[in-house]
C-alpha cells in the first residue's frame, strides 16, 4: 500500500493533513494503538525537520508498507547551494553550522548541498560515498561506525551515541536512510510493525 503523495512545506502547509493521513492508513491497516503511535511520532519527528530547514522549503510526504515494514518517505528539493551556504556559515562566529548537533541536526544536513555532506560531527571526518553528485547515508552504517570509533576510544563518540539514543527517530526507526542526487534530497523512515 502506498498513501498519496502529500505536499507540505517549512511553513507548516498540510503538515497535519499528512499526519492524519499517516492515522489513517494505521487504523486500515488494523495496527495496535502502539504500532500507530510509533509510525505518528516518526511522522511528527519528520515534519519538525521539515519546519526547522532554513528558507521556505516545500517538499513530498508519503508512507508505503510491505511485508509489514512501514516506510516514511520525505523527499525536498533543496534552495540553498554551496555559495549561498557559505555565505550563510561566515556569519556564524565558528564558521560552521551549529544546528547539525544531535542526530537529527546531522540528517538535516544532507538538506543543505555542500561539497563534503557532514556525515558525522567534526571530531569523526569523513563524508558519505560521493558519486556523481550523489550521496549515500544510512542509520545502520552511522551505528556501526559509532561502535568501531567507541572501541577505538574516539573523541565524542560517547557523545554521538548518547546523542542517537536520546533521538525519537534514532530510538524508534529500524533505519533511515538519506540520499541526494543533485539538489533532490529523499530521505526514509522505517520500522516494522508487527
Amino acid at each position: 500500500m502506498k498513501t498519496d503523495i502529500m505536499l507540505i512545506s517549512s511553513d507548516g502547509s498540510n503538515m497535519d493533513a499528512a499526519l492524519e493521513q499517516v492515522e489513517k492508513a494505521a487504523a486500515y491497516k488494523g495496527l495496535s494503538e502502539k504500532n500507530a503511535m510509533c509510525l505518528r511520532l516518526l511522522a511528527e519527528e519528520t515534519m519538525a525537520m521539515v519546519r526547522a530547514i532554513a528558507g521556505n522549503v516545500n517538499g513530498e510526504f508519503w508512507m508505503e508498507d510491505e511485508d509489514q515494514v512501514y516506510t516514511l518517505h520525505l523527499r525536498v528539493q533543496s534552495l540553498v547551494d554551496e555559495a549561498q551556504r557559505s555565505q550563510l556559515l561566515s556569519a556564524s562566529t565558528s564558521g560552521k553550522n551549529e544546528a547539525t548537533r544531535g542526530f537529527m541536526g546531522k540528517i538535516r544536513s544532507f538538506f543543505e548541498p555542500s561539497s563534503s555532506v557532514p556525515m558525522f560531527s567534526a571530531g569523526f571526518g569523513g563524508g558519505a560515498p560521493q558519486m556523481y553528485n550523489s550521496y549515500a547515508w544510512s542509520l545502520e552504517d552511522y551505528k556501526d561506525q559509532l561502535r568501531q570509533y567507541s572501541e577505538q576510544n574516539k573523541k565524542d563518540a560517547q557523545e554521538a551515541w548518547d546523542e542517537l539514543e536520546k533521538s525519537v527517530v534514532g530510538h524508534l526507526a529500524d533505519n533511515v536512510k538519506v540520499s541526494i542526487l543533485g539538489r533532490t534530497v529523499e530521505m526514509t523512515i522505517a520500522k516494522k510493525l508487527i
